[in-house]
């Protein structure tokens, strides 16, 4: 049975009106994300999003599961990045260029000074980055990116440019990483070959690419999600489209033309 993900459209200040036409017409909206709502709400244990950004997001942290428990979420948050498309002087802020104090950190919050603490990685297309709990992070202007994360709406900001939007600089602070992140999961992904991309602790992620490796879908088990990052994708016989996400079981059913691509995730 394949069940199609309802597509949910969100505007933001920092999105961007030049979305790719094969994502749909917007009229000229300033598109921030396009995410999928999964039938089981809450309890879906994975989510999928696409972001566009034209400025940087606010810099923030996400607890871990213990963490996020203890302050009533079902569940904390890691997640991932895959750059579909960097314009010039694009980056990703992940983690900080040096170890320091979380007093440190929470004055430099205040004053803005975090904002030169941070990472911040030239990123180009194909890039792709895992973001454990406790990192320090932020996602840069010129960026078109597929996020794929444990489902939980638990973001905490530390920082966002003067934006009128609460902080929750005691919360993230205390869930922080103080220094720098380097995960060995991070990679430049060949867009025309099959990869593991993540296996564990929360969630399996693979990039599909023609022909589809059928050791790698010999993994894919439970509910699978279907992300198209191109045309030509087909599930059970029927087309699905870049923009879309679709739920199924039986891996078999992923059809991919040659040139086309798309990811796999599944629960852990």
């Amino acid at each position: 049975m394949l069940t199609r993900l309802e597509t949910i459209v969100v505007e933001k200040p920092w999105g961007r009106t030049d979305i790719p036409s094969d994502f749909g017409d917007f009229g000229g909206r300033r598109i921030g994300e396009i995410w999928f709502s999964n039938p089981a709400g809450d309890d879906a244990p994975i989510m999928i999003k696409f972001l566009f950004t034209s400025e940087r997001l606010s810099i923030q942290v996400h607890p871990d599961d213990e963490a996020a428990r203890a302050a009533g979420f079902p569940r904390g948050k890691e997640e991932c990045w895959l750059i579909l498309d960097a314009q010039r002087g694009a980056e990703l802020g992940v983690g900080l260029t040096a170890e320091t104090t979380r007093e440190a950190l929470h004055d430099a919050a205040l004053d803005g000074s975090i904002v030169d603490m941070i990472d911040w990685r030239p990123s180009k297309t194909d890039d792709f980055v895992y973001n454990r709990a406790g990192t320090i992070h932020a996602i840069g202007p010129g960026l078109t990116v597929v996020e794929v994360q444990q489902n939980v709406d638990c973001t905490y900001r530390l920082y966002d440019y003067g934006r009128p939007r609460e902080l929750h600089l005691d919360a993230g602070l205390k869930v922080s990483h103080p220094g720098p992140v380097h995960d060995p999961r991070d990679t430049v992904v060949d867009s025309k070959a099959n990869h593991m991309l993540v296996s564990g602790p929360h969630f399996h992620l693979a990039q599909l690419a023609a022909p589809i490796d059928p050791a790698l879908l010999a993994q894919a088990t439970g509910e699978l999600t279907f992300v198209p990052l191109s045309a030509g994708c087909r599930v059970a016989g029927e087309s699905v489209g870049l923009g879309e996400a679709v739920l199924f079981t039986d891996p078999s059913a992923i059809e991919i033309d040659a040139g086309g691509r798309a990811l796999l995730t599944w629960p852990a």
